[in-house]
């Protein structure tokens, strides 16, 4: 069977074609969305929980490569007094609760896609990063399975079914997984190139036979062109939870049929802008002058920015090491002795203490959303002190994310002049209408940028969470269903 499979930054879905028609898988009890986070009572735990899954061919060069990892996690198991058989390991919403009852004692990571085309990570680290996505795409996978199965759907499609690990038969055995324009902000085809080879690798190691790629905004796109009765030159722009991206693209009922739609597809841009990143601006901006950021010290210079923007860089591996660093927790010290409020710099030291950096952003999150629905709102942050709250409203929300617009501006003017380079007579490519789709365009504030660019340019709003699934899933349909 043949999928369509978002293994997306801050939600994974998978769907499948049904008598013609899109049909997203029930992942979670009552959601077709599981949140990408990954809990591990140690992280050494992870590549055991991943030797456990594996199809029966790759068990042998995984415990090889990973004999160091599986060898401390035994230990580790002794240690925490864990059977064999207890889970040590979680994936959504069972990581997030895990993370919430134990922030201190594990190993959380929220959103690793975001990470997956960083510059200059060891060895190691690309190891644990296709582990950590090797494990969920087959917790995914065999849920997804589960559901065909549970649903009647099994034998739906049209690739041969596979018996793979512990005899389980492997009823998904194809997938079109999305991918942005670029993974990372620098590092340029390297970066996507590392990226893609991570998830090509977690694919294989998730027991697909075969998978391929396609650029999220065309993925959104294709989902949109469904509906299309006529022809028509669409910029998709798609605001992710990680990254943001644009593509030009000739769509509507002489292009849809197509097998190999390069000619269609006139430019593309993307960045790593996404939800994560406006989350992390909310938080340093309406959270963190609560923690001491803009505060004075006695001898009346201003506090250093740069522990604060490391609390919350929830999506930046270096900066994440650096204040869970010892060094960090004695400059901290150190300013707590110098501070005119040493109380708010204390509490800037228990996010450090207790790794709370994923629950503030996460807090920065909830704000961001209520955003959406009205002007104010008020967070409560009793996870640091009680009673503790900050008012946020849309201005203070605007003005953390200004840069962050500026640049979702210059990428659907960058994917245009792409596309103007197909139409050499005048050099201008001008959209017939804009698709918006991702949740992060569900803020006002971001589609109401989006609008401005070209407001003479009719703007319709797609399905912001389901969109890039769902084309995916066309895609896979098309690709797969006659091999």
């Amino acid at each position: 069977m043949f999928v369509g499979f978002d293994y997306g930054s801050a939600n994974c879905a998978v769907g499948v074609m049904l008598a013609g028609k899109v049909q997203l898988l029930p992942l979670a009890a009552q959601s077709a969305y599981i949140p990408s986070t990954l809990y591990a009572m140690d992280r050494e735990l992870i590549a055991e929980a991943v030797y456990q899954g594996l199809p029966p061919e790759y068990k042998a060069d995984f415990a090889k490569k990973r004999a160091a990892q599986l060898s401390r996690a035994r230990i580790i198991r002794h240690e925490l007094d864990l059977d064999p058989d207890t889970p040590a390991v979680f994936v959504g919403e069972q990581a997030l609760q895990a993370y919430l009852e134990m922030p201190e004692e594990g190993f959380y990571v929220r959103s690793p896609k975001s990470f997956l085309g960083a510059t200059g990570l060891r060895p190691e680290q690309i190891a644990l990063f296709e582990d950590i996505v090797t494990l969920m795409m087959q917790h995914i996978k065999t849920r997804a399975e589960a559901v065909l199965v549970e649903k009647g759907m099994a034998g739906t499609g049209n690739a041969e079914e596979d018996t793979g690990t512990q005899g389980r038969t492997h009823l998904i055995t194809h997938a079109v997984i999305g991918r942005p324009v670029n993974f990372q902000g620098i590092g340029g085809e390297e970066s996507n190139q590392q990226a893609e080879a991570i998830l090509r690798l977690a694919a294989k190691r998730a027991g697909f036979i075969d998978v391929a790629f396609l650029f999220e905004p065309l993925a959104a796109g294709m989902d949109y062109e469904a509906s299309l009765n006529e022809d028509k030159t669409v910029l998709v722009v798609d605001v992710g939870g990680g990254t943001t991206d644009c593509s030009v693209v000739n769509m509507g009922p002489s292009h849809k049929d197509r097998r190999d739609r390069a000619a269609d597809c006139l430019g593309h841009s993307g960045q790593r802008i996404g939800g994560n990143d406006l989350d992390i601006a909310l938080a340093m901006n309406a959270f963190m002058p609560h923690f001491g950021l803009g505060s004075l010290m006695t001898n009346g210079k201003p506090m250093p920015s740069k522990p604060f923007w490391n609390a919350v860089a929830v999506n930046d591996i270096s900066a994440q090491r650096e204040f869970a660093s010892l060094s960090t927790r004695k400059l901290i010290d150190e300013l707590i002795k110098e501070a005119e409020q040493p109380q708010w710099l204390r509490r800037l030291l228990q996010v450090q203490q207790q790794q709370l950096s994923y629950q503030i952003v996460r807090l920065a999150e909830r704000a961001k959303i209520a955003l959406s629905e009205q002007a104010t709102t008020a967070i409560s942050l009793d996870v640091i002190e009680t009673p503790l709250c900050a008012e946020v409203n849309r201005e203070v929300f605007e003005q953390a994310i200004e840069p962050s617009l500026a640049k979702i501006e210059a990428l659907m003017h960058q994917a245009l002049q792409q596309a103007a380079l197909m139409y050499p007579a005048d050099g201008k490519c001008q959209p017939d209408l804009i698709y918006v789709t991702g949740g992060t365009a569900r803020s006002p504030a971001i589609y109401g940028k989006i609008a401005s660019v070209f407001p003479e340019v009719p703007v319709v709003v797609g399905d912001h969470f389901g969109s890039v699934t769902a084309g995916l899933t066309r895609w896979a349909h098309t690709l797969f269903a006659q091999q």
